[in-house]
């Protein structure tokens, strides 16, 4: 079979635009959620649930002095923005980042090698702004109100269109939209299709922009989000922590370049890591939440490892979903025990285990994109990236057991590595990441 590995990485996160600056900032334990009390005219004012992980912004005047951060001047040198929705600007930078660093530049591809480059970037929700807006605009003006590129501003493909049009991709156009879990299976899609000869090159992963009033309302009222932190925003997302009380929800984008072995080293590309395995599974069990012993989630690992051709005890590291929600945590931290404690025969403190959404709460459809970056940046660098928040892990705490690297990044040498999401409707997914070995 022909093998797949990672070749390209470009993210926009709450922590900064750009891989470097995202994993400096990462490592160092910052934090990028903050209040949102004060934002749209006070309307978040009226939501018990008062903090956000927002990508941070630059006045446009500063633009050339701090490229760490998002500024919609620099997105217009790169597209035409009235055309396109956050979440895709988000996209379209993150891929430009991750392409750049593949080593293929800024150009198009040429017509030679075009319909073997594919791109697989989705979206969970898409732009909900537009949708808020537009019914705004429809209500007081009618027909007059409604904006000719509406319906391109809010297909979730249209991220993967964006990309694939800039750099003359003629190869797949695909675009997966599983809630939480979309930038997981759009990776291991996009790995797919290499594998199967379709294509040899593939740009993927998620995007998500729907910080929003409405948006917030709608988790909260389904009481998904984090209440209890208001005052002090930096400390709302807990995973694993006894006090955890919801998710924080967040926005970005993360984008992969995936590649066909032998192609890479013709080239003479950079290896981060090799994409081993992919596993899926459904829950069929509930609308938002997992069954307590986490069988789903167990299903998905114990599948990638298997495509993988890996025994559970020689997991190293596992990139949790871990949200910060009462039940979520529960049964994935059940999952993980049952897989490498259980069947991987792996002493629990043995077994390394961290969620990034203290540090950026969560990305919704590109949480499993980006937390695929800091699995593969953990496997390329030797380092365990921190679960910010957690003083004391439990409920129950005597199934709590294992290493979550708490609030201290960790060094150690991470050969085989799993990467989680699980999302509503019980859609599971989990990619095994590899040190490139020739």
């Amino acid at each position: 079979m022909r093998r797949v590995v990672v070749t390209g990485l470009g993210c926009v996160t709450p922590l900064g635009v750009g891989l470097k600056h995202f994993w400096t900032n990462l490592i160092k334990g910052q934090c990028g959620v903050v209040s949102t009390a004060e934002l749209a005219n006070g309307a978040f004012s009226r939501i018990p649930c008062k903090v956000a992980a927002l990508v941070p912004t630059v006045n446009n005047d500063d633009i050339d002095d701090v490229p760490s951060k998002w500024s919609r001047k620099r997105a217009a040198r790169e597209m035409d923005i009235g055309k396109v929705a956050t979440f895709s600007q988000y996209a379209i930078m993150a891929a430009k980042e991750a392409l750049e660093d593949a080593g293929f530049g800024t150009g198009r591809f040429g017509e030679d090698v075009a319909e073997r480059v594919g791109v697989c970037i989705g979206s969970g929700i898409g732009s909900f702004e537009d949708v808020y807006e537009t019914a705004l605009k429809w209500t007081n003006k009618g027909y007059a109100g409604v904006s000719p590129v509406l319906i391109p501003r809010l297909l979730i493909n249209m991220a993967a269109g964006h990309v694939s049009m800039k750099y003359n991709m003629k190869g797949p156009n695909h675009s997966a939209s599983t809630a939480c879990t979309t930038g997981l299976h759009s990776i291991g899609d996009a790995s797919y299709f290499i594998q199967r000869g379709t294509a040899d090159i593939m740009i993927a992963g998620g995007a998500e922009s729907v910080v929003h009033p409405l948006a917030i309302a709608g988790f909260a009222r389904a009481r998904a989000l984090s209440t209890g932190y208001n005052d002090t925003p930096e400390k709302a997302s807990r995973p694993f922590d006894r006090l955890r009380d919801g998710f924080v929800m967040g926005e970005g984008a993360g984008v992969l370049v995936v590649e066909e072995l032998e192609h890479a080293k013709r080239r003479g590309a950079r290896i981060y890591a090799e994409v081993k395995g992919y596993g899926l599974s459904g829950d069929a069990w509930h609308l938002t939440a997992p069954p307590g012993d986490g069988d789903g989630a167990f299903r998905a690992m114990k599948a990638a490892l298997r495509d993988a051709g890996a025994e559970p005890g020689k997991v190293d590291y596992v990139n949790a979903h871990a949200t910060g929600t009462k039940l979520g945590d529960v049964a994935e931290n059940a999952a993980v025990r049952r897989l490498v404690v259980g069947e991987g025969g792996r002493r629990p403190e043995e077994v390394n285990v961290s969620s990034v959404k203290g540090a950026i709460g969560h990305l919704l459809g590109a949480a499993g994109a980006v937390e695929s970056i800091v699995t593969i940046m953990a496997i390329h660098e030797g380092i365990l990236p921190p679960t910010l928040n957690l003083d004391e892990p439990g409920d129950p705490p005597e199934d709590f057991d294992l290493n979550y690297v708490a609030n201290t990044a960790q060094h150690v040498n991470v050969d085989l590595a799993l990467c989680n999401s699980f999302g509503f409707g019980g859609t599971n997914a989990s990619l095994c990441f590899a040190k490139y070995k020739d």
